[in-house]
Order: C-alpha cells, then sequence, then structure tokens
C-alpha cells in the first residue's frame, strides 16, 4: 500500500504562484517529483534575499503531518534555505513549502512550491528535529546536534551553531544555564554533559540574546531528552 503512487492534481506539483514573490529558486532538486533509495535528503533552495518560511511534510498513505521530521537551515551568507528531511517509513511523501521575503509584514505565507519524495527502503531509525522557533530562521544553522535524545550519547555532546547578531547564546536545561563561547564569524560552541538528563523527557532549549537587556533571552531551538 505504501508504495501505490497517490492521485496528483494538475498543477500541484513544482513551482506555484508565490515563488518568485519570494524569490526562491531550487538548486539541489530541480525535479519536482523523486526517489530516494534512504530515509533523508536535504533540499536547497537559492534565495534572492531573507525569506521567512514554513513546511509541511504529509505522509500520502495515512495523510498525517510528519513536519516534525523536517529542520530548515538558511545561511544569508550562501544566500540558501536548506531542507533537511528524514521519514520513519518508506512510501510517498508530500513536502509542501510556503515562504515570503522577510521583508513583507504578512503573517500568511502562500505555498511556492510542492514536492513528491518516493521513499524506497526506510533503513535507517529516525527522531523529530528540534522545535524550530521564529528567529531560529532568520540565517542561523546548526552544525551539531542535529538531534538529541534517550537514544543518542548524551556525555559530552558538542553544541555549535551560527546565530547572527546574538550578543550571548546559552544552553538551558531544568533552570541550568551552560553559556557558548563565541569563535569569531557569528559561530557559538560548547560541550555539555547531558547524561543525568537522559530518559527524563526533559526540555533543552537553546536561546540567544539580541538586545542590550542582558537577561532577555529568546528561544531558539527546544529539544526533549
Amino acid at each position: 500500500m505504501s508504495s501505490q503512487r497517490p492521485e496528483i492534481k494538475e498543477g500541484e506539483l513544482g513551482p506555484q504562484d508565490g515563488l518568485k514573490d519570494a524569490g526562491m529558486s531550487p538548486s539541489s532538486h530541480k525535479k519536482d517529483e523523486f526517489v530516494i533509495l534512504e530515509n533523508d535528503v536535504e533540499i536547497k533552495f537559492d534565495v534572492t534575499a531573507p525569506v521567512k518560511c514554513t513546511t509541511n511534510l504529509i505522509q500520502c498513505r495515512t495523510d498525517k503531518d510528519m513536519s516534525e521530521f523536517v529542520f530548515v537551515q538558511t545561511s544569508h551568507k550562501d544566500n540558501t534555505v536548506s531542507f533537511v528531511i528524514s521519514v520513519p517509513e518508506s512510501g510517498y511523501y508530500k513536502f509542501q513549502i510556503f515562504a515570503l521575503p522577510k521583508s513583507n509584514e504578512s503573517k500568511s505565507l502562500p505555498n511556492v512550491y510542492n514536492y513528491l519524495i518516493h521513499c524506497k527502503q526506510a533503513l535507517k531509525t529516525v527522531y523529530p528535529y528540534p522545535k524550530q522557533f521564529a528567529i531560529w530562521k532568520d540565517g542561523c544553522y546548526l552544525y551539531e546536534p542535529l538531534m538529541l535524545n534517550s537514544s543518542v550519547r548524551l556525555r559530552n555532546v558538542n553544541f555549535k551553531l551560527l546565530v547572527p547578531k546574538a550578543n550571548a547564546v546559552a544552553v538551558v536545561v531544568e533552570g541550568e544555564w551552560f553559556q557558548l563561547e563565541k569563535k569569531g564569524d557569528d559561530i557559538w560552541e560548547t560541550k555539555i554533559d547531558l547524561d543525568k538528563w537522559k530518559g527524563k523527557d526533559t526540555k533543552l532549549t537553546l536561546n540567544g540574546n539580541f538586545e542590550a537587556d542582558e537577561t532577555k533571552f529568546s528561544t531558539l531551538l527546544e529539544y526533549r531528552l
């Protein structure tokens, strides 16, 4: 059942009306329907200016929204937006992108591009990516860790991320604060032993300070340990 191609309406796949206004063009996957042999893929778009975007990942067999398996990376330096996707099962998935230029104040993002992805094999166990808050998608980039949970090693976890214009960046777990060290060019790093929280469904957040008030931090990402 999962290998049966879903019915697709004419014009449903590929570029939509809002693509030109968003200033986006596909760079890594120019075909709107493609096969992945394993259960992960990274789709890249070039952008002419910073964009705000959101996505839907729909499993066609169940019509279930699986957007927690999509992670958005943006690079103002390279003028790219990347969508890192992992799917838990083989089969067909619709991937929908919604976007507007950051300069547009509208909160309603139009559909700009749709893909149909056929995963042949889901050999790797996948886990949801960290929850991303709006400020994260404004030029932030996560080098590591892309995921944290009770199934991965939590002793001495390396954190490395790019956060433009941040005065400070910190990890917060159960009220404990861990400050990251700035390494230049907006790169922030640290190493933290998270082993004592393993398997307790503890919330961990990555936070940035962007204001003159040193005590005000905005949440960038949220993990569950």
